[in-house]
């Protein structure tokens, strides 16, 4: 399975002016992928920002294109969402009865809960995609992650 699978991660806050960009970004990569690798299985991690613009746009593509595809929602812990705005809170409400399956990696919150996420994600995929543009933060170390895993990765932010 992990040979038809690709993951997400991605900062939480993207230039508003780049966001229909990078979803375009994301479409082109998923298809390739699907069309190319036959990949199947798209893990995300269920945060705000490219999280939650990836799963929009992976049930878009699953609407339309490619409905065989599954996307999976893999979270760090219940209640990891609580300090959310309202708006976020209720994106994310709607989006969650539409995933194919979802994953909790811990029943405690913490630090090493996101990180438990991140490694789950990538150890489960021969594909990335990550939209990373700082050196530092979870998303670039999902990104080291991944290369030192020997995943492919696709960036959009480059």
């Amino acid at each position: 399975m992990k040979e038809k699978t690709c993951c997400f991660s991605g900062h939480r806050i993207l230039p508003a002016d780049e966001t229909g960009e990078i979803r375009n970004r994301i479409i082109n990569a998923v298809r390739e992928l699907v069309q190319r690798y036959d990949v199947r299985y798209f893990g995300v991690g269920g945060a705000i920002g490219f999280d939650m613009l990836a799963a929009e746009t992976l049930f878009e593509l699953r609407d339309g294109e490619f409905p065989h595809i599954k996307v999976i929602l893999v979270y760090p812990f219940p209640g990891y969402n609580e300090n959310w705005s309202t708006a976020q809170k209720n994106r994310l409400r709607m989006l969650l009865p539409k995933f194919d399956k979802t994953v909790c990696v811990s029943q405690h919150g913490s630090r090493e809960a996101y990180l438990a996420r991140n490694r789950h994600l990538v150890d489960n995929a021969k594909f990335c995609i990550v939209y990373c543009n700082k050196k530092s933060g979870g998303t670039a170390y999902t990104l080291w992650y991944a290369k030192a895993k020997g995943a492919a990765v696709y960036n959009p932010a480059q």
